[in-house]
């Protein structure tokens, strides 16, 4: 188990610092200039050759790129993921910490509805298969995977944040509609107050697709466990049908759920650019998707290096966790 966590570490730093070279190979690839992006006030005016000059010293794009890249490699090393460009010159790291929290957050929330809901119906779907619930499942999650998220935004926001206030519905459907909320938790995890209030929409939103997709996969890894010779072995000797259900089929088809799962969180950290837009919500994706617009590098760096991070470790806790759902695995066995 020591030996495969390693390996697994060693690995992960590999992929990191390939990330960081495939991202520094794209944007250098971009034609363009950011200090006369910058010096330009973003393509307003003609750039002062001299003020281009002296931001290009600033940022270290007087260097040629090997030595950039050579010396923000050592500066990573160091721990240090550096600032965005002028005239905000804030600390990477300092974004993180406001920006990270938030988007961690919400990937949780929505990993628990996903799980919630999705293995639900899919349990629901495989033990009655054929059933009205099946079909329901069935279609609820093509309808579900086929809209787009920001259309998917749109429309709860306005039912429960819009309709909802204007028709006087209940308060338990009534959400505002856009911003955080008084971000206090219990934890760190568990929203206090009315922050809750600000977290279901986007929660719901992000977790929309990826459920009824976890769902399908839930229905069909029960329905192929189920066919097994152990689950049969295990009715033909008198066990009751929950206890097959909980001991012998769900136990064992969690392992392809787990990995949906794991993969869902990872992404969700960074990719919820829609959701936070809609919901104007200040996550680590739509930070990525501004810096990128900016031609801010270091920050496009170093927050895409953090959710690699985040993806990476959420790998890693999958795998671990398939030997405490099936014994039968052995992590490192085979090697």
């Amino acid at each position: 188990m020591g030996s495969f966590i390693l390996r697994r570490l060693l690995q992960l730093l590999l992929v990191l610092w390939g990330g960081v070279t495939v991202l520094f190979l794209i944007f250098f690839l971009i034609p363009g200039n950011p200090a006369e992006l910058i010096a330009s006030g973003g393509g307003q005016r003609a750039p002062n050759p001299q003020v281009v000059k002296n931001l290009e010293k600033q940022m270290g794009l007087d260097k040629s790129k090997p030595a950039q890249y050579a010396s923000y490699l050592g500066n990573l090393v160091q721990g240090d993921l550096g600032k965005s460009r002028p005239p905000r010159n804030e600390a990477v790291t300092d974004i993180a910490k406001k920006r990270l929290p938030k988007s961690l957050r919400l990937a949780f929330w929505a990993i628990v509805i996903e799980a919630i809901l999705g293995i639900g119906a899919g349990m629901l779907s495989a033990r009655k298969r054929n059933s009205l619930g099946d079909y329901a499942t069935t279609i609820s999650a093509v309808v579900l995977s086929a809209i787009p998220v920001f259309v998917l935004a749109f429309l709860i926001r306005q039912f429960t944040g819009v309709y909802g206030f204007q028709h006087d519905l209940p308060a338990w459907i009534r959400f505002p509609t856009r911003g955080y909320g008084p971000d206090t938790w219990f934890l760190g995890i568990f929203p206090t107050g009315r922050t809750w209030e600000y977290l279901v929409q986007p929660a719901l939103v992000l977790a929309s697709v990826t459920t009824a997709i976890l769902a399908r996969i839930t229905r069909t890894s029960m329905l192929e466990t189920m066919r097994m010779d152990h689950v049969r072995t295990a009715r033909a000797k008198g066990l009751g049908e929950k206890q097959v259900m909980r001991r012998h089929v769900l136990r064992n088809a969690m392992i392809p759920v787990i990995t949906v799962l794991g993969i869902d969180f990872g992404t969700s950290v960074g990719v919820a650019v829609l959701t936070e837009t809609v919901f104007n919500l200040p996550g680590l994706g739509s930070q990525i998707v501004f810096s990128a617009r900016d031609r801010d590098l270091i920050v496009v760096l170093g927050l895409t290096l953090l959710v690699t991070l985040v993806y990476g470790l959420a790998s890693l806790a999958v795998d671990l966790s398939y030997a405490l759902f099936n014994p039968r695995v052995r992590l490192g066995a085979d090697e």
